[in-house]
């Protein structure tokens, strides 16, 4: 009687064990992984490392849209995407919104997606390669090597109609950005150390002459005000023209600490950048990124690998589409 009762008592741990493994086993194999290509496509990461290199060679401005690009993705709802779906008669991209003011090159995450389609066809996603090419961008710009995961399937439809929603708006106060970084995980230093990406770049002046016209913000450094006026001399800037600031007139091309430094001497361009700098919750975090490039680097890859691991199509989900800036049931 006991010998039975113990049989059934091990019987039922056995069942409760494979089943928990099973189930384990089922959703490791439907997330997000390290080297997840590596049986199935085992260069995907060397030639996006490639193509991205050789990109930057011959158009240095596009380490500044991988970075963007996964921002913008990422942040609205999910890393799958979506940003580069063009538009159709049923849908807008969000590529097309005012929000995505600015925003360029989409053509080369294309051109990045042919080279894997000759080495493996139908098995490496969009939304990958974005994630990818913004790691390999920020390496570009002298910024960090990132441990990523991979395993991300694409999106079929763009979300345009809810980017307000959830992308922060560098006008907005500094209590909503915080929010907005915080619902997926991401705290204060993490929000500070993603910001300093306006490190490298440039800010059109439609978005910052409020600051200039009809009075000069007394915020700003006066002597960082000059050359503002002087590269953004109309209240209404022609959007059609090419006119801008560079983020950071010491070192525009790289990423950097330098930021921090500007935004504590009043040269932020943005409203948002001044907040940083002065609120009670970040201005901490800022002063301390100021000092050490080291911590602004070890928070800003984690505040990255949070954002790219933000709400991802795995498993069945989604699709692996054909072109980037189309859903495969429109081939």
């Amino acid at each position: 009687m006991i010998m039975s009762s113990i049989s059934k008592a091990l019987f039922f741990f056995a069942i409760l064990s494979f089943s928990s493994f099973s189930a384990f086993a089922e959703n490791e194999g439907h997330g997000l992984a390290m080297n997840y290509y590596r049986d199935s496509c085992p260069q995907a990461e060397e030639i996006i490392k490639e193509q991205v290199q050789l990109l930057y060679k011959r158009h240095k401005n596009t380490a500044f849209s991988w970075l963007r690009n996964i921002f913008h993705d990422c942040f609205v709802e999910s890393c799958d995407a979506s940003l580069l779906l063009d538009s159709t008669r049923r849908m807008l991209s969000e590529k097309e919104t005012d929000r995505s003011f600015g925003m360029r090159n989409f053509r080369y995450i294309e051109t990045i997606k042919e080279a894997l389609e000759r080495e493996c066809p139908g098995v490496v996603s969009c939304a990958d390669i974005l994630v990818l090419s913004a790691r390999d961008g920020i390496v570009s710009l002298g910024g960090p090597y990132i441990p990523l995961k991979t395993g991300r399937r694409d999106g079929r439809k763009s979300r345009a109609e809810i980017l307000e929603q959830h992308l922060p708006d560098h006008n907005e106060s500094l209590s909503v950005v915080l929010d907005r970084f915080a619902n997926m995980g991401i705290d204060a230093p993490g929000v500070v150390a993603l910001l300093g990406a306006h490190s490298v770049g440039r800010t059109h002046c439609v978005k910052l002459v409020h600051r200039l016209y009809p009075e000069v913000d007394p915020a700003l450094n006066p002597s960082h005000v000059e050359h503002m006026l002087h590269k953004c001399p109309d209240p209404i800037p022609d959007p059609k023209a090419v006119q801008y600031v560079r983020n950071d007139r010491g070192t525009p091309m790289k990423l950097d600490n330098n930021y921090y430094r500007n935004i504590l001497d009043n040269k932020g361009l943005l409203i948002v950048d001044h907040q940083l700098a002065t609120d009670k919750r970040t201005k901490p975090f800022v002063k301390k990124m100021a000092k050490s490039q080291d911590y602004f680097f070890k928070e800003f890859g984690r505040a990255i690998t949070v954002l790219s691991e933000n709400n991802p199509l795995t498993g069945t989900k989604g699709e692996i589409r054909k072109q980037c800036y189309l859903a495969n049931k429109l081939h």
